[in-house]
């Protein structure tokens, strides 16, 4: 069956996190997005967890369900079939090769009991209640060797690959290959993360990834953010199928990736935030990757960071890859469309009509007619908008130094004309 999958969240537990990431508000916003499994995020941290075994109960092998009595309707009013797979998000600093390392790393438990096992073994090493992405004192080959010595059914993935601070790939205190970074435990490592900076053609350019796979999660700290990046799924629900799709590159299985465009992601160019420089990496090389007005170092991007590792040119693409869609989240789009903020009235009706429509956020994104959006929302321009989209005709302003980049879709004259236009007929 054919479904999408968000495989990397975070909980209520974590820092600078929506209290509102619980189990009953993702189950319900899972289907109006249109994503049928989730990750539960932060299972390593103790109070979550254990909502996790009160909440959840077993569906297909090695996915779980929300239990009725906790369920909530849907925008739809409709009672969700979420599934959720049991995931957590680690960070380790630690020293290796005269450096401080700083890597964030994906895990997926294939059960219950495997997940206790590992939390049991990480709680001797960091304080796990401390945050739902714990902190810990942890080489990654160390978390490679401890998690297959429990259950090798244990993914361990690279997290947001290439962003600065805490990636295997970061320009601030990452590793050059992954080998380095895992050392004989990188046989292990089969997939990796693209983060919201990067997309799979740049990941494509260096050959030493030619037989990593690649996958996208939204990494969502908020429910509104839920699916910004996804992996789209056609085999039988279980843990084990969408392990074995991921780590085998089965394009039949394994359809296509669900992509920010990457120059909105917050890291893609270099910069220097609080002096308001942004730079591509030829502006960077120009000025010896110091910030021109204060002389600081500027934090190097990810694009940067691509062009320092890759051994293929820009644009090189492979047929061969598990292929990728990029989207813009649709209250984003309706709120372009409109010339209006995102959380306003006037977005959530729209939004709300779409989602009723055409059952869910992807579907309206991806598959909905342009010509009935339109009569659904009477709106010509946001249905022009989402045309656009599909077809790639954005501009973007690119992110830098923790400040994501600006979209747009139209400028003020076209969207004028839409609107005359659609005031004529």
């Amino acid at each position: 069956m054919k479904f999408i999958a968000d495989l990397q969240i975070h909980s209520k537990y974590s820092r600078a996190v929506s209290p509102e990431m619980i189990l009953e508000e993702l189950d319900r916003w899972a289907d109006d997005k249109g994503i049928l499994v989730m990750g539960t995020g932060d299972f390593t941290h103790p109070a979550w967890f254990t909502e996790l075994k009160e909440k959840l109960e077993p569906a297909e092998p090695g996915l779980f369900k929300l239990k009725p009595q906790y369920k909530r309707k849907t925008i739809k009013g409709t009672l969700a079939e979420t599934r959720f797979m049991l995931t957590a998000e680690t960070s380790h600093i630690y020293k290796r090769g005269g450096k401080t390392r700083r890597v964030h790393q994906l895990i997926f438990a294939p059960d219950i009991k495997t997940a206790e096992k590992l939390n049991t073994q990480l709680g001797w090493i960091g304080n796990l209640k401390s945050d739902g992405r714990p902190i810990l004192g942890m080489d990654s080959e160390e978390l490679v060797k401890v998690a297959v010595g429990i259950n090798p059914d244990i993914t361990i993935i690279p997290a947001h690959i290439w962003t600065p601070w805490f990636s295997v790939f970061g320009s601030m205190s990452g590793f050059d290959t992954l080998e380095e970074c895992f050392g004989d435990h990188a046989k292990y490592i089969f997939a990796i993360e693209t983060g919201l900076s990067s997309d799979p053609p740049m990941n494509w350019r260096l050959s030493k990834l030619d037989n990593i796979s690649i996958v996208s999660n939204s990494d969502s700290h908020s429910l509104q953010k839920i699916g910004r990046e996804a992996n789209v799924f056609d085999c039988e629900l279980s843990y084990k199928n969408i392990i074995d799709a991921i780590k085998n590159r089965d394009l039949k299985k394994f359809l296509y990736t669900i992509e920010f465009f990457p120059e909105e992601g917050k890291y893609h160019y270099d910069g220097h935030r609080l002096c308001g420089i942004c730079f591509s990496p030829e502006e960077s090389k120009q000025n010896s990757n110091n910030c021109p007005k204060c002389g600081r170092p500027l934090t190097i991007g990810v694009l940067n960071r691509v062009e320092q590792l890759a051994d293929r040119p820009e644009g090189y693409r492979d047929p061969n890859r598990v292929p990728h869609k990029s989207l813009i989240p649709l209250d984003e789009v309706i709120a372009e469309a409109l010339a209006v903020g995102v959380n306003t009235k006037s977005v959530e009706k729209e939004y709300e009509n779409l989602i009723k429509a055409f059952t869910s956020e992807f579907n309206t994104l991806l598959e909905a007619p342009v010509s009935q959006i339109a009569a659904v929302c009477g709106r010509a321009e946001i249905a022009e908008a989402i045309d656009r989209l599909r077809q790639g005709r954005v501009k973007i302003k690119p992110g830098f130094d923790g400040e994501f980049g600006k979209i747009k879709i139209f400028d003020e004259s076209e969207r004028r004309a839409i609107q005359s236009h659609q005031r004529l007929f």
